[in-house]
């Protein structure tokens, strides 16, 4: 067997025979023929097709029996609703239901969103600058939900616009619109960035303001949002004790959130000891955990779970990765965890690609706003993942957060995959740099390295 030929530069491993750009410049890969960008999409592509399985068989009912009104369990009004929301499983709900079809709109977001190009949008000036029209789209949606006949309430919460097959959450929208508000001002005020007033307020007021008004209807998402937008501000150039500030602000907010409403007080006490009401607010987290432990080491089998049958609320959407350990075991759960480790370990190759100066030193081939959106993509999906499996194995009090690309959504696959379709954009564009077919951002617009390259 002929191996191909290979040599190292700046950029990677680049094969003999591997494509090239239009002026003859080889395209970087590694020693498998594969760039970051391609794992990323194939990693994104296998949790959509396993969230696509997951969410039918947690989905799984069984026929109401009619023993159920003669026992007098239940009345025959509440048989009949029942009967009516039945749906056998079949070929063609799995292929061409509402989970598959928004499986295919997340990919196609993901296409759309690699052929964005992110650095020309941070360029723009004026009324042509997506960030006034963002914050304005983020505000008047938030606003939106409380609006009768356009927002919708589901489980005492305003959360979404639409209809309840293919509405969508505004909360969403927002905490995605923020990373790229965030890096843009980072960016466009570096020079001042460790300035407290100068820098660090003023991003600070509109991220307050969008938080304030997710937080009322879902305190996680807020939590998520503000979390992320602080962590790229520091990253961005804020001084660390700006941040280190917010703390006893934000336990203290927090705080008042919980006392304020009795629902989230009572599932901080749940966590506490869900055992001192195994019926009454400790009940969602006991069966999760009932789910867990069920599965063992090789679980029950894909759509075998027990729990789905009407014990684990939520086992769609916030609480399927207890689902997923019970059909597949502490097996299935890791490979799950090392999905998403293998995502945010190819997002770091992109945001920290190196290439060679004309100095002949390593330098960044990602200018310093591609670096810090990107960064910012990998934060949220990354402590995303971690608040949901940490609330589901109950080492966090129980919070709506969904496990990115596989819990149960539409405007959270579509969202999630058109981000991640982003970092695959941020990659193409600066390959080409590094190729010459692009013109490299000049110095000023580059930055060091946010965190220590992947190798």
């Amino acid at each position: 067997m002929v191996v191909p030929e290979v040599r190292m530069d700046a950029a990677g491993m680049v094969h003999k025979d591997s494509p090239k750009f239009s002026n003859g410049t080889p395209l970087p890969v590694d020693a498998f023929g594969m760039r970051a960008g391609h794992g990323i999409f194939l990693i994104a592509l296998i949790l959509l097709v396993f969230g696509v399985v997951m969410v039918n068989s947690a989905g799984l009912t069984v026929k109401p029996d009619p023993g159920l009104v003669t026992s007098g369990a239940m009345t025959q009004t509440q048989f009949e609703k029942l009967s009516a929301a039945y749906r056998p499983i079949s070929m063609d709900n799995v292929l061409f239901g509402r989970t598959t079809v928004l499986a295919g709109i997340a990919i196609l977001a993901m296409f759309i969103g690699s052929r964005v190009p992110v650095e020309r949008l941070y360029q723009l000036r004026g009324l042509f600058s997506p960030v006034p029209w963002l914050l304005v789209a983020m505000v008047a949606m938030l606003l939106l939900v409380h609006v009768p006949g356009i927002g919708r309430s589901a489980n005492n919460s305003a959360r979404w616009i639409g209809s309840p097959q293919y509405g969508f959450q505004p909360s969403e929208m927002a905490k995605w619109g923020m990373l790229f508000v965030v890096a843009w001002h980072c960016c466009r005020r570096g020079g001042v960035m460790k300035s407290f007033l100068h820098g660090f307020v003023p991003p600070l007021i509109a991220i307050a303001v969008v938080c304030a008004l997710i937080a009322n209807e879902d305190l996680g998402t807020a939590v998520l949002i503000f979390t992320v937008s602080v962590f790229m501000l520091v990253a961005g150039g804020a001084r660390w004790w700006h941040a280190g500030m917010l703390l006893p602000l934000g336990a203290i907010a927090a705080w008042g959130a919980i006392v304020a409403s009795p629902y989230r007080m009572n599932r901080l006490l749940a966590w506490r000891n869900p055992f001192e009401e195994p019926q009454g607010i400790g009940y969602h987290i006991i069966q999760s955990m009932s789910a867990i432990s069920g599965g063992g080491l090789f679980g029950r089998g894909l759509g075998n779970s027990m729990q789905k049958f009407g014990y684990l609320p939520e086992d769609t959407t916030d609480f399927i990765y207890a689902i997923i350990c019970e059909e597949l075991g502490v097996v299935g759960g890791l490979a799950v965890l090392l999905l998403y480790a293998g995502l945010l370990y190819l997002g770091l190759r992109v945001i920290n690609r190196m290439r060679t100066g004309a100095d002949g030193l390593a330098e960044p081939s990602v200018p310093h706003f591609s670096q810090l959106f990107g960064l910012g993509i990998l934060l949220t999906i990354g402590l995303q993942a971690l608040i949901n499996i940490t609330v589901v194995t109950g080492l966090a009090p129980t919070k709506g957060i969904a496990l990115p690309l596989l819990s149960s959504g539409g405007s959270g696959w579509v969202l999630t995959a058109f981000s991640l379709g982003l970092l695959l954009s941020i990659e193409r564009h600066s390959l080409r740099r590094e190729a010459g077919v692009v013109e490299t951002p000049p110095l000023n617009e580059r930055a060091p390295l946010l965190l220590p390259a992947a190798t």
